[in-house]
């Protein structure tokens, strides 16, 4: 199993944020998926920066990506703050922004 980038990014579709109930690929909170090396790293951010759930769901997309490859993954926090026009149109739609 090798996973890449485009595996890995359409498997985390299964990681929903359960305080906005989409998600995180559609809410545009996966920026990066390095899977250059021996391993993969994926950055990450969050709808709001005080997020009670950010380890959880930061394990939550770790575990997803393990399944998708078998290099180690390492889930970071981007440094970037989340917007609404990060997510894609139809999750915008969904939620009526």
């Amino acid at each position: 199993m090798q996973g890449d980038a485009n595996e890995i990014r359409k498997g985390l579709r299964d990681v929903i944020d359960f305080e906005i109930g989409l998600d995180v690929v559609s809410l545009g909170m996966i920026r990066e998926i390095d899977t250059e090396g021996e391993g993969v790293r994926i950055t990450m951010i969050l709808t709001s920066p005080m997020c009670p759930m950010a380890s959880f769901m930061m394990n939550q997309v770790r575990d997803r990506a393990a399944e998708l490859t078998d290099k180690p993954v390492e889930v970071v926090m981007g440094k970037e703050l989340w917007k609404p026009d990060m997510m894609e149109p139809e999750a915008r739609e969904a939620l009526g922004i």
